[in-house]
C-alpha cells in the first residue's frame, strides 16, 4: 500500500538529503530517551551523534541508522535512580566490549535463523509499538504535573499539520524523488507554522514539558562537544557486580535489536548488511559512548525506515545524519527548537505504515495455526513488553513446534538382507522430541542375532539421541545380539560409549549439514 523504497541505488545527493531528514527526526526521540533512562537530554543528544557515526563508519549495515532508544533506556532507569549516571557510563562501555567479543566470536550468524513469522511478529509489533509513543506527543502536563490529552483547537490544529505531513510525504514522490518527501514535509509545515503564526507544540516545547519548572524557562538544545572521560566510579570487584547485569542486557537487547533491524533492511533493499561486523560496530560506538558521556543505544528502525524511505542507502547518510545532529546542537540548536511536533509524528505514521506488514492480514488463513499463533504471540510480547523478549519467545515457541511436528515423523523400515540380518532403515530425525517413538520401532526380543541401523535417511541431532542409542545398544548386548550402525556422522560415533564395538559407518556417504555458518555472518 505504502512504496517505502524510492530508489535502490545509492548516491551522494540521496545520502546526504535523506541524512539531514533522519537528524531532525533524531532529536525528539533521542530526548525523550534520555528523560525515560533519567538523565539529561544533552546524554541522549550525544549518545545519537556517537552511535549514528561510529555505526555508519565501523558497522555492517549501510542505510541503517543508530542512536539512543528506549529498548535500551528501559533497562537503565534502575541504574540510573541507585547509583547514578557516572554507574550507567560504565555500564555502557562494558556493554560495548561485550558487543564487540560477540562480533570477534562471530555470533551475528545467528540472527539468520529467526523464524519467518517471528520476523513478521517483529515488525508488527515494532510499528505498534511506534505508533503508541507518537500519541504521547498529544498529551501536555497541567500544573500538577498531571499529563492530559489536548483538546479543541489545539488538537484538531496538530491532526491537520499531522495530515499535511503524511499527504505530502506520501504523494510527493509520485511528481519527484529529487528530494526526500520527508525533509520537504518538515520545511512546508515548518515554514506554514511560522509564517501563519499558528499556535502549535514545537520540540523546545516538548523539552520543557520534561523539565521541572524551574529549569523549564532556560532549556535550550544548544551544547558543546562531548569531551573524553573516564567514568567516575571505583575499579573494584563490587563496581563490577554492579553494573555487569545491566551491560548484558544492555548488549543483548542492543545486538537483537540491531540485527533485526539489519535483516529488515535487507529484505527491503534486496541487500545484505554483515551481521557480525554489525556487532563490532555497535560495540565500537557503545564503548565510546561510555568514555564520552553519552547513554549509548543501537539501531533505531524507526529512523532507519525514514533513512531507506528518503533514498539513503549508503554510509554516508549515516554519517551526514548524526553530523547535522552534532552541526545543530553546536550552532543552530534554535532552527531544531522551532520544528512542529506535528511534523515529525507525521513523519513517523509514514513510518508506522510502512513497517506494519499488512499482508500478515492477507496469509493468516493461509499458513498453519502454530505460525499465525506465533506472528500474533511475538506482536504482542513486542508491544507489552520489549523487542528483545518478543523475539526469544517466539523463537523458543517456534522450536518446540518444530520439535513437536518433526517428533511424529520418525518411523522405520525393515528386512531381512542376504545375511540374514535384521536391517531398520530409519528415516527422521533422532533427538530429544523424537526418542520415544523411536525406540517403540524397535523389538530386540523377536530380532535375530545380528541387527542393522541404517542413518542414510536419518540423523542424530542432539544428546538425548545418542543415548538412546546406547540405551539400544545395551539392550541388544544383554539379549547377547550385536548391532550395527551405518552411516551415522563421525561426531555422534565419537560420543556413543560402545562405538569400538558396534559401528560400521560409512563417513564419505555421510551428509554434512549447516545450520548457520561463519559465511552468514
Amino acid at each position: 500500500m505504502f512504496n517505502l523504497i524510492n530508489s535502490n541505488q545509492n548516491n551522494v545527493k540521496n545520502d546526504v538529503l535523506s541524512g539531514i531528514t533522519v537528524a531532525l527526526a533524531l532529536v525528539p526521540e533521542a530526548v525523550a530517551f534520555a528523560f525515560v533512562a533519567g538523565v539529561e537530554p544533552m546524554v541522549g543528544l550525544y549518545a545519537a551523534f556517537m552511535m549514528g557515526l561510529l555505526t555508519s563508519i565501523f558497522g555492517g549495515r549501510p542505510g541503517m541508522i543508530s542512536g539512543a532508544t528506549g529498548a535500551t533506556a528501559v533497562v537503565m532507569v534502575g541504574l540510573v535512580a541507585v547509583y547514578g549516571v557516572e554507574y550507567l557510563f560504565a555500564a555502557v562501555l562494558l556493554a560495548g566490549l561485550l558487543q564487540i567479543l560477540a562480533g570477534v566470536t562471530k555470533l551475528g550468524k545467528f540472527i539468520r535463523m529467526v523464524p519467518h513469522p517471528v520476523m513478521l511478529g517483529f515488525v508488527n509489533g515494532l510499528a505498534i509499538v511506534i505508533f503508541l509513543a507518537q500519541l504521547s506527543q498529544f498529551k501536555t502536563p497541567d500544573a500538577l504535573g498531571q499529563w492530559n490529552w489536548i483538546q479543541g483547537e489545539s488538537l484538531y490544529l496538530m491532526l491537520a499539520l499531522v495530515a499535511l505531513t503524511m499527504a505530502i510525504t506520501h504523494f510527493l514522490p509520485k511528481l519527484t524523488t529529487a528530494i526526500p518527501s520527508g525533509l520537504v514535509a518538515i520545511v512546508v509545515v515548518t515554514g506554514l507554522v511560522i509564517g501563519l503564526e499558528l499556535d502549535t507544540r514545537t520540540v523546545i516545547d516538548f523539552v520543557r514539558e520534561m523539565l521541572p519548572a524551574d529549569q523549564a524557562a532556560d532549556a535550550s538544545l544548544k551544547g558543546e562537544l562531548p569531551t573524553f572521560s573516564i567514568p567516575m566510579v571505583p575499579f573494584t570487584w563490587e563496581t563490577l557486580v554492579i553494573i555487569f547485569p545491566t551491560a548484558v542486557v544492555i548488549a543483548a537487547i542492543g545486538l537483537i535489536e540491531s540485527l533485526l533491524t539489519l535483516t529488515l533492511i535487507d529484505e527491503i533493499t534486496g541487500t545484505r548488511g554483515q551481521g557480525n561486523r554489525e556487532c563490532i560496530g555497535q560495540g565500537i560506538a557503545n564503548t565510546t559512548n561510555g568514555f564520552f558521556g553519552g547513554m549509548g543505544g543501537c539501531a533505531m528502525i524507526g529512523q532507519s525506515m525514514i533513512n531507506i524511505n528518503s533514498g539513503g542507502r549508503g554510509r554516508l547518510s549515516g554519517i551526514t545524519a548524526a553530523l547535522v545532529l552534532l552541526g545543530f546542537i553546536l550552532f543552530a540548536a534554535e532552527l531544531i527548537e522551532m520544528i512542529p511536533l506535528a511534523a515529525l509524528v507525521g513523519i513517523m505514521f509514514m513510518v508506522v505504515l510502512g513497517t506494519f506488514e499488512w499482508s500478515s492480514f492477507r496469509i493468516m488463513n493461509k499458513i498453519p495455526v502454530t505460525d499465525a499463533f506465533i506472528i500474533v504471540l511475538v506482536s504482542g510480547v513486542t508491544v507489552a513488553y520489549d523487542l528483545a523478549l518478543a523475539v526469544v519467545v517466539g523463537v523458543i515457541v517456534s522450536a518446540l513446534v518444530f520439535a513437536w511436528k518433526h517428533a511424529k515423523h520418525i518411523h522405520a523400515k525393515t528386512y531381512i538382507d542376504e545375511k540374514g540380518w535384521k536391517v531398520y532403515e530409519i528415516q527422521g530425525p533422532v533427538f530429544f522430541a523424537s526418542v520415544a517413538s523411536f525406540k517403540e520401532l524397535f523389538t530386540p526380543e523377536e530380532d535375530p542375532d545380528e541387527i542393522v541401523i541404517e542413518f542414510q535417511r536419518s540423523r542424530v541431532s542432539d544428546h538425548s539421541g545418542i543415548e538412546a542409542l546406547d540405551g539400544l545398544t545395551d539392550k541388544y548386548e544383554a539379549l547377547g545380539k550385536k548391532v550395527h550402525l551405518r552411516h551415522l556422522s563421525a561426531e555422534c560415533r565419537k560420543l556413543l560409549k560402545r562405538a569400538d564395538d558396534i559401528c560400521e559407518v560409512n563417513i564419505v556417504e555421510d551428509p554434512d549439514y549447516h545450520v548457520a555458518t561463519d559465511k552468514l555472518g
